[in-house]
């Protein structure tokens, strides 16, 4: 009988795992505490941004988003094809505005380390930025051109992985509740069990919980360290290539999409788990907006949201095999990356599952180096 593979969180990540885990012939069930895509990966802007998401060095970080960026093309058609429905992936390439001449440096020290790793990134100024980007601010000084950057609607992606997760026969178990307790090291396998009493069995864990990912300490005796971070984002009604590119300043990011809007965000702070709206996080867009894309000030949103963002002490993901828990596999605290991530942590997690070599070194990633946890057992 195929090994039967247990998943912890219905998010983007957790749905991606599914989806590859059964692509490659296991038996899968997913146990979302709440509603799949019903956090950080229903609310994110989509951005598959690896260039403008590390701008210092070439790191580990940089070469997972890098490779994660790779397996878009044939995933998404996969995913597609799965599900029967289209994700809108739009690669519309990026723009980063520098406001100050001395903003423009640092842009030409990125662009010759990142056009090494596929950017084919230029900078542009005056009437080559506007004929790239015709609304941008006239104060722009330049803007660093990604044109291999591009984007996603998160709430059709999400939507469509879990229809391909469905047809390919993953259990998909939505509202099991806060998970109670997490069994495993046995020859029976794991098992996770929920608040209602219900138990849920398999051969391997993986643990996706996102934001809720602390809730695991104990129970796996390491220490997670992975937080809640608020990103509050907001959309305006715009036509079609108002906004041309997905735009980042240093004060927020724009995208349009395709059901007529340009997404802004996002406001960050800390809020624990409330997923409130305030006015101040809000506003803050505004005046980013007001500033960079003056076609769009005085425009009222027509949306405002937000969500959670699993960040990790050192910012980047918990993934991995678990130190003398060879039945446990994390992947966890993707913080602002979860979309651009999903397809390469997926396709590293059926190689952990298979036992075979990952694409890309995940060393930097390993789960346990937070050190034991704090929790007493």
């Amino acid at each position: 009988m195929a090994e039967h593979v247990l998943i912890a969180g219905g998010g983007i990540i957790g749905l991606s795992c599914a989806f590859e885990a059964a692509r490659r012939g296991k038996r899968v069930t997913v146990v979302e505490p709440g509603r799949f895509g019903g956090q950080a990966s229903g609310a994110a802007a989509g951005m598959l941004a690896p260039y403008s998401e590390n701008t210092e060095q070439p790191d580990a970080f940089f070469h997972l988003c890098e490779y994660s960026l790779r397996q878009y093309p044939e995933w998404v058609e996969a995913v597609e094809q799965g599900s029967g429905d289209h994700v809108e992936w739009l690669r519309t390439g990026s723009l980063n505005v520098a406001f100050h001449d001395a903003d423009v440096l640092p842009m030409q020290t990125r662009l010759i380390w990142q056009n090494r790793y596929g950017a084919n990134a230029e900078i542009v100024e005056g009437e080559a930025l506007h004929r790239l980007e015709p609304n941008v601010t006239a104060k722009a000084a330049a803007g660093l051109y990604s044109p291999t950057e591009s984007h996603v609607f998160a709430p059709k992606l999400v939507a469509a992985l879990f229809e391909a997760c469905r047809r390919l026969g993953v259990r998909l178990v939505a509202h099991a509740g806060a998970i109670e307790q997490v069994l495993h090291g046995s020859a029976s396998g794991v098992a996770l069990v929920t608040a209602t009493g219900d138990r849920y069995e398999g051969d391997r864990l993986v643990v996706c919980a996102g934001a809720w990912s602390g809730a695991y300490e104990e129970a796996l005796g390491i220490k997670m360290d992975v937080h809640p971070i608020r990103g509050q984002i907001c959309a305006f009604e715009a036509a079609a290539g108002e906004v041309r590119h997905m735009v980042f300043s240093n004060q927020a990011y724009w995208v349009g999409k395709c059901d007529g809007t340009v997404v802004c965000g996002a406001s960050e702070d800390v809020a624990g788990f409330d997923t409130t709206v305030t006015e101040r996080g809000i506003d803050r867009l505004i005046r980013a907006t007001d500033r960079t894309l003056p076609i769009l000030e005085g425009r009222e949103t027509v949306r405002r949201w937000a969500g959670l963002r699993p960040a990790t002490r050192d910012g980047q993901p918990l993934l991995g095999v678990l130190a003398g828990k060879p039945d446990i596999i994390l992947a966890a605290g993707h913080y602002r990356n979860g979309i651009l991530l999903s397809p390469g942590t997926a396709k590293l997690v059926g190689d952990l599952l298979d036992g075979t070599k990952t694409g890309v070194s995940i060393d930097a990633f390993r789960p346990e180096r937070f050190g034991a946890s704090t929790v007493a057992h």
